[in-house]
Protein backbone atom coordinates (compact mmCIF):
# COMPACT_ATOMS: atom_id res chain seq x y z
CA UNK A 1 0.00 0.00 0.00
CA UNK A 2 1.07 3.60 -0.65
CA UNK A 3 1.85 5.68 2.39
CA UNK A 4 -0.66 8.51 2.94
CA UNK A 5 1.79 11.36 2.43
CA UNK A 6 -0.29 13.88 0.47
CA UNK A 7 -1.52 17.03 2.18
CA UNK A 8 -3.18 20.22 1.01
CA UNK A 9 -0.09 22.12 2.18
CA UNK A 10 2.39 20.14 0.11
CA UNK A 11 0.13 20.57 -2.91
CA UNK A 12 0.79 24.29 -2.58
CA UNK A 13 -2.15 25.57 -0.49
CA UNK A 14 -1.49 26.80 3.05
CA UNK A 15 -4.90 27.52 4.59
CA UNK A 16 -3.37 28.21 8.01
CA UNK A 17 -1.29 31.08 6.63
CA UNK A 18 -4.38 32.63 5.03
CA UNK A 19 -6.39 32.21 8.23
CA UNK A 20 -3.67 33.96 10.21
CA UNK A 21 -4.19 37.05 8.03
CA UNK A 22 -7.85 37.43 9.03
CA UNK A 23 -7.03 39.61 12.05
CA UNK A 24 -4.99 41.91 9.79
CA UNK A 25 -7.88 42.20 7.33
CA UNK A 26 -10.34 42.80 10.19
CA UNK A 27 -8.33 45.76 11.47
CA UNK A 28 -8.32 47.35 8.02
CA UNK A 29 -12.02 46.60 7.55
CA UNK A 30 -12.85 48.27 10.88
CA UNK A 31 -11.22 51.49 9.64
CA UNK A 32 -13.72 51.61 6.76
CA UNK A 33 -16.88 51.23 8.88
CA UNK A 34 -19.79 53.48 7.95
CA UNK A 35 -23.43 53.79 8.97
CA UNK A 36 -25.04 50.34 8.68
CA UNK A 37 -21.83 48.31 8.68
CA UNK A 38 -22.05 47.28 12.35
CA UNK A 39 -24.60 44.70 13.46
CA UNK A 40 -24.50 43.75 17.13
CA UNK A 41 -23.09 40.30 17.81
CA UNK A 42 -21.88 39.71 14.24
CA UNK A 43 -18.48 40.03 12.60
CA UNK A 44 -18.36 40.14 8.81
CA UNK A 45 -14.67 39.33 8.40
CA UNK A 46 -14.10 35.63 9.00
CA UNK A 47 -17.73 34.68 8.54
CA UNK A 48 -19.41 33.20 5.48
CA UNK A 49 -21.64 36.02 4.29
CA UNK A 50 -21.38 39.72 5.07
CA UNK A 51 -24.26 41.69 6.58
CA UNK A 52 -25.20 45.33 6.06
CA UNK A 53 -28.10 47.17 7.72
CA UNK A 54 -29.97 49.51 5.35
CA UNK A 55 -32.41 50.86 7.96
CA UNK A 56 -30.19 53.76 9.15
CA UNK A 57 -30.43 55.31 5.68
CA UNK A 58 -34.19 55.85 6.01
CA UNK A 59 -34.76 55.77 2.25
CA UNK A 60 -38.46 55.54 1.36
CA UNK A 61 -38.08 53.58 -1.88
CA UNK A 62 -34.53 52.19 -1.78
CA UNK A 63 -32.87 50.78 -4.87
CA UNK A 64 -29.61 48.84 -4.72
CA UNK A 65 -27.08 49.39 -7.50
CA UNK A 66 -24.27 46.88 -8.03
CA UNK A 67 -21.07 46.89 -10.03
CA UNK A 68 -18.25 44.42 -10.51
CA UNK A 69 -14.90 44.84 -12.22
CA UNK A 70 -11.20 44.05 -12.18
CA UNK A 71 -8.11 46.00 -13.14
CA UNK A 72 -7.25 44.12 -16.34
CA UNK A 73 -3.63 43.45 -17.16
CA UNK A 74 -2.47 46.18 -14.79
CA UNK A 75 -2.01 43.21 -12.43
CA UNK A 76 0.75 41.95 -14.73
CA UNK A 77 2.65 45.24 -14.45
CA UNK A 78 2.24 45.37 -10.68
CA UNK A 79 3.47 41.81 -10.45
CA UNK A 80 6.40 42.38 -12.79
CA UNK A 81 7.47 45.55 -10.97
CA UNK A 82 6.87 43.91 -7.58
CA UNK A 83 4.75 46.86 -6.47
CA UNK A 84 1.16 46.20 -5.34
CA UNK A 85 0.81 49.17 -2.98
CA UNK A 86 -1.88 51.06 -4.91
CA UNK A 87 -3.50 48.59 -7.29
CA UNK A 88 -6.16 47.86 -4.66
CA UNK A 89 -7.29 51.49 -5.06
CA UNK A 90 -7.71 50.79 -8.78
CA UNK A 91 -9.93 47.83 -7.99
CA UNK A 92 -12.25 49.86 -5.78
CA UNK A 93 -12.23 52.82 -8.16
CA UNK A 94 -13.30 50.81 -11.20
CA UNK A 95 -16.38 49.59 -9.33
CA UNK A 96 -17.25 52.77 -7.42
CA UNK A 97 -16.95 55.04 -10.47
CA UNK A 98 -19.48 52.80 -12.20
CA UNK A 99 -21.92 52.98 -9.27
CA UNK A 100 -21.97 56.75 -9.10
CA UNK A 101 -22.95 57.00 -12.78
CA UNK A 102 -26.45 56.08 -11.57
CA UNK A 103 -26.16 58.43 -8.59
CA UNK A 104 -25.82 55.63 -6.03
CA UNK A 105 -24.02 56.15 -2.72
CA UNK A 106 -21.49 53.30 -2.25
CA UNK A 107 -22.17 51.32 0.92
CA UNK A 108 -20.08 48.15 0.82
CA UNK A 109 -17.34 46.44 -1.17
CA UNK A 110 -16.15 42.85 -1.52
CA UNK A 111 -12.87 41.70 -3.06
CA UNK A 112 -11.64 38.48 -4.64
CA UNK A 113 -7.89 37.85 -4.68
CA UNK A 114 -6.46 34.84 -6.50
CA UNK A 115 -2.77 33.98 -6.19
CA UNK A 116 -0.44 31.05 -6.75
CA UNK A 117 0.79 31.39 -3.19
CA UNK A 118 -0.10 33.89 -0.48
CA UNK A 119 3.00 35.98 0.17
CA UNK A 120 2.45 38.14 3.21
CA UNK A 121 4.12 41.33 1.90
CA UNK A 122 2.31 41.26 -1.45
CA UNK A 123 -0.99 40.24 0.10
CA UNK A 124 -0.90 42.99 2.74
CA UNK A 125 -0.11 45.59 0.06
CA UNK A 126 -3.16 44.44 -1.92
CA UNK A 127 -5.50 44.55 1.08
CA UNK A 128 -4.17 47.93 2.28
CA UNK A 129 -4.80 49.40 -1.17
CA UNK A 130 -8.35 48.04 -1.24
CA UNK A 131 -9.03 49.44 2.24
CA UNK A 132 -7.58 52.81 1.19
CA UNK A 133 -9.87 52.87 -1.86
CA UNK A 134 -12.85 52.13 0.39
CA UNK A 135 -11.88 54.96 2.75
CA UNK A 136 -11.66 57.40 -0.17
CA UNK A 137 -15.09 56.22 -1.36
CA UNK A 138 -16.63 56.25 2.14
CA UNK A 139 -17.51 52.62 1.48
CA UNK A 140 -17.31 49.68 3.89
CA UNK A 141 -14.90 46.83 3.17
CA UNK A 142 -17.37 44.12 4.18
CA UNK A 143 -15.43 41.02 3.23
CA UNK A 144 -13.91 39.06 0.39
CA UNK A 145 -12.31 35.84 -0.72
CA UNK A 146 -8.72 34.72 -1.14
CA UNK A 147 -7.96 31.76 -3.39
CA UNK A 148 -4.56 30.09 -3.43
CA UNK A 149 -4.29 28.43 -6.84
CA UNK A 150 -0.88 26.75 -7.34
CA UNK A 151 -0.27 25.75 -10.93
CA UNK A 152 -2.63 28.44 -12.20
CA UNK A 153 -0.58 31.48 -11.12
CA UNK A 154 3.20 31.16 -11.14
CA UNK A 155 5.73 33.19 -9.16
CA UNK A 156 4.16 36.28 -7.61
CA UNK A 157 1.38 36.60 -10.22
CA UNK A 158 -2.17 37.27 -9.06
CA UNK A 159 -5.56 38.53 -10.17
CA UNK A 160 -8.18 40.77 -8.59
CA UNK A 161 -11.92 41.22 -8.85
CA UNK A 162 -14.20 43.55 -6.93
CA UNK A 163 -17.91 43.86 -6.23
CA UNK A 164 -19.56 47.03 -4.94
CA UNK A 165 -23.10 47.86 -3.85
CA UNK A 166 -24.64 51.31 -3.60
CA UNK A 167 -28.03 52.64 -2.61
CA UNK A 168 -30.31 55.51 -3.65
CA UNK A 169 -33.93 56.64 -3.67
CA UNK A 170 -35.82 55.18 -6.64
CA UNK A 171 -37.00 58.60 -7.82
CA UNK A 172 -33.41 59.87 -7.90
CA UNK A 173 -31.89 57.31 -10.26
CA UNK A 174 -29.57 59.07 -12.69
CA UNK A 175 -30.36 57.23 -15.93
CA UNK A 176 -29.92 59.88 -18.62
CA UNK A 177 -33.66 60.22 -19.25
CA UNK A 178 -33.53 63.92 -18.31
CA UNK A 179 -30.90 64.75 -20.92
CA UNK A 180 -32.17 67.42 -23.32
CA UNK A 181 -31.18 69.31 -26.46
CA UNK A 182 -28.35 71.82 -25.83
CA UNK A 183 -27.24 70.14 -22.60
CA UNK A 184 -23.53 70.59 -21.93
CA UNK A 185 -20.93 67.83 -21.49
CA UNK A 186 -18.32 68.50 -18.81
CA UNK A 187 -15.11 66.50 -18.55
CA UNK A 188 -13.46 65.72 -15.21
CA UNK A 189 -9.70 65.15 -15.64
CA UNK A 190 -8.20 61.72 -15.07
CA UNK A 191 -4.86 61.40 -13.33
CA UNK A 192 -3.49 59.14 -16.05
CA UNK A 193 -4.41 55.93 -17.85
CA UNK A 194 -6.39 54.57 -14.87
CA UNK A 195 -6.91 50.82 -15.51
CA UNK A 196 -7.60 50.63 -19.23
CA UNK A 197 -5.55 49.96 -22.32
CA UNK A 198 -2.74 48.25 -20.40
CA UNK A 199 -2.58 45.30 -22.83
CA UNK A 200 -1.82 47.73 -25.64
CA UNK A 201 0.76 49.56 -23.54
CA UNK A 202 2.40 46.28 -22.54
CA UNK A 203 2.59 45.35 -26.22
CA UNK A 204 4.41 48.63 -26.96
CA UNK A 205 6.79 48.06 -24.05
CA UNK A 206 7.54 44.53 -25.25
CA UNK A 207 7.98 45.41 -28.94
CA UNK A 208 10.14 48.46 -28.18
CA UNK A 209 12.12 46.54 -25.56
CA UNK A 210 11.59 49.19 -22.88
CA UNK A 211 13.02 48.44 -19.44
CA UNK A 212 10.49 49.88 -16.99
CA UNK A 213 12.94 49.67 -14.11
CA UNK A 214 15.14 52.13 -15.99
CA UNK A 215 12.27 54.44 -17.00
CA UNK A 216 11.09 56.27 -13.88
CA UNK A 217 8.40 58.26 -15.76
CA UNK A 218 6.68 55.21 -17.26
CA UNK A 219 7.01 53.16 -14.10
CA UNK A 220 5.33 55.90 -12.07
CA UNK A 221 2.59 56.61 -14.61
CA UNK A 222 1.61 52.99 -15.22
CA UNK A 223 1.16 52.26 -11.51
CA UNK A 224 -0.67 55.51 -10.70
CA UNK A 225 -4.06 54.51 -9.19
CA UNK A 226 -7.40 55.34 -10.80
CA UNK A 227 -9.02 58.51 -9.51
CA UNK A 228 -12.20 58.02 -7.46
CA UNK A 229 -14.87 60.65 -8.20
CA UNK A 230 -17.59 59.64 -5.73
CA UNK A 231 -17.59 62.58 -3.28
CA UNK A 232 -17.85 65.32 -5.90
CA UNK A 233 -20.27 63.54 -8.25
CA UNK A 234 -22.66 62.50 -5.47
CA UNK A 235 -22.63 66.04 -4.08
CA UNK A 236 -23.55 67.40 -7.54
CA UNK A 237 -26.33 64.82 -7.88
CA UNK A 238 -27.65 65.68 -4.41
CA UNK A 239 -27.96 69.30 -5.56
CA UNK A 240 -29.86 68.08 -8.66
CA UNK A 241 -27.35 69.61 -11.04
CA UNK A 242 -26.91 66.51 -13.24
CA UNK A 243 -28.93 65.00 -16.09
CA UNK A 244 -26.46 62.21 -16.85
CA UNK A 245 -22.98 60.87 -16.13
CA UNK A 246 -20.41 58.54 -17.67
CA UNK A 247 -17.35 56.76 -16.30
CA UNK A 248 -14.66 56.88 -18.99
CA UNK A 249 -13.33 53.37 -18.83
CA UNK A 250 -12.90 50.47 -21.32
CA UNK A 251 -13.91 51.62 -24.80
CA UNK A 252 -12.39 55.06 -24.47
CA UNK A 253 -13.68 58.60 -24.27
CA UNK A 254 -16.39 58.75 -26.94
CA UNK A 255 -17.87 55.27 -26.59
CA UNK A 256 -18.56 55.71 -22.89
CA UNK A 257 -20.29 59.07 -23.22
CA UNK A 258 -22.64 57.85 -25.94
CA UNK A 259 -23.81 54.97 -23.71
CA UNK A 260 -25.83 57.35 -21.53
CA UNK A 261 -27.24 59.59 -24.27
CA UNK A 262 -30.89 58.91 -25.32
CA UNK A 263 -31.15 57.50 -28.85
CA UNK A 264 -32.85 60.56 -30.32
CA UNK A 265 -29.83 62.75 -29.50
CA UNK A 266 -26.26 63.07 -30.71
CA UNK A 267 -23.11 64.41 -29.07
CA UNK A 268 -20.73 67.03 -30.38
CA UNK A 269 -17.28 66.76 -28.81
CA UNK A 270 -14.68 69.47 -29.33
CA UNK A 271 -11.51 67.37 -29.22
CA UNK A 272 -9.36 70.50 -29.47
CA UNK A 273 -10.51 71.38 -25.93
CA UNK A 274 -9.39 68.11 -24.36
CA UNK A 275 -6.61 68.67 -21.83
CA UNK A 276 -4.54 65.54 -22.21
CA UNK A 277 -1.52 64.36 -20.21
CA UNK A 278 2.10 63.53 -20.84
CA UNK A 279 1.51 59.77 -20.65
CA UNK A 280 -0.97 59.95 -23.53
CA UNK A 281 1.49 61.96 -25.58
CA UNK A 282 4.00 59.17 -25.03
CA UNK A 283 1.47 56.49 -26.12
CA UNK A 284 0.46 58.55 -29.16
CA UNK A 285 3.97 58.11 -30.59
CA UNK A 286 2.99 54.53 -31.35
CA UNK A 287 -0.82 54.62 -31.64
CA UNK A 288 -3.09 56.35 -34.17
CA UNK A 289 -5.44 59.13 -32.99
CA UNK A 290 -8.67 57.14 -33.54
CA UNK A 291 -7.23 54.17 -31.67
CA UNK A 292 -6.37 56.47 -28.77
CA UNK A 293 -9.99 57.67 -28.63
CA UNK A 294 -11.36 54.13 -28.70
CA UNK A 295 -9.00 52.74 -26.07
CA UNK A 296 -7.97 55.40 -23.54
CA UNK A 297 -9.59 58.14 -21.46
CA UNK A 298 -7.11 60.56 -23.11
CA UNK A 299 -7.13 62.77 -19.99
CA UNK A 300 -10.85 62.71 -19.12
CA UNK A 301 -11.78 60.17 -16.44
CA UNK A 302 -15.43 61.05 -15.84
CA UNK A 303 -18.09 63.12 -17.62
CA UNK A 304 -21.36 64.71 -16.59
CA UNK A 305 -24.18 66.04 -18.74
CA UNK A 306 -26.11 69.02 -17.42
CA UNK A 307 -28.38 71.91 -18.35
CA UNK A 308 -26.47 75.07 -19.40
CA UNK A 309 -27.95 76.91 -16.38
CA UNK A 310 -26.14 74.53 -14.01
CA UNK A 311 -22.68 74.51 -15.61
CA UNK A 312 -21.18 77.38 -13.61
CA UNK A 313 -22.62 75.92 -10.40
CA UNK A 314 -21.03 72.55 -11.18
CA UNK A 315 -17.65 74.09 -11.96
CA UNK A 316 -17.78 76.15 -8.77
CA UNK A 317 -18.80 73.12 -6.66
CA UNK A 318 -16.04 70.96 -8.18
CA UNK A 319 -13.04 73.28 -8.07
CA UNK A 320 -10.77 70.58 -6.67
CA UNK A 321 -11.26 68.45 -9.80
CA UNK A 322 -11.18 71.27 -12.39
CA UNK A 323 -13.96 70.13 -14.76
CA UNK A 324 -14.34 71.91 -18.10
CA UNK A 325 -16.68 71.96 -21.10
CA UNK A 326 -15.85 69.44 -23.83
CA UNK A 327 -19.07 69.30 -25.84
CA UNK A 328 -22.84 69.41 -26.05
CA UNK A 329 -25.91 67.28 -26.76
CA UNK A 330 -28.11 68.08 -29.77
CA UNK A 331 -30.99 66.45 -31.63
CA UNK A 332 -29.84 63.50 -33.71
CA UNK A 333 -29.43 64.00 -37.43
CA UNK A 334 -27.29 61.64 -39.50
CA UNK A 335 -24.95 60.35 -36.83
CA UNK A 336 -24.72 59.85 -33.08
CA UNK A 337 -21.29 61.44 -32.74
CA UNK A 338 -19.72 64.58 -34.22
CA UNK A 339 -16.06 65.18 -33.47
CA UNK A 340 -14.48 68.60 -33.95
CA UNK A 341 -10.75 68.53 -34.66
CA UNK A 342 -8.24 66.27 -32.93
CA UNK A 343 -6.72 66.06 -29.49
CA UNK A 344 -3.36 67.75 -29.37
CA UNK A 345 -1.28 65.08 -27.71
Amino acid sequence: MHKKKFTYKNSGVNTRNTSNLINYISKLSNKTKIKGSTIKGFKNIGGFGSLFDLSPYKIKNPVLVSATDGVGTKVELASKLNNCKKIGIDLVAMCINDLIVQGAKPIFFLDYISVGKVRNKQYKELIRGIAEGCKISNCYLAGGETAEMPGIYSGNKFDLAGFAVGILEKTKILDGSKIKNKDIILGFPSNGIHSNGLSLIRKIISEKKINLNKNAFLKSELLKPTKIYSDIILNLHKKRFLNGAAHITGGGLINNIIRVIPKNYQIKINLKKIKTKKIFSWINQFVEHDEMLNTFNCGVGFCVIASPKNINKIIKSSKSLNPYVIGEVTYKRNTRVILDGKIKF
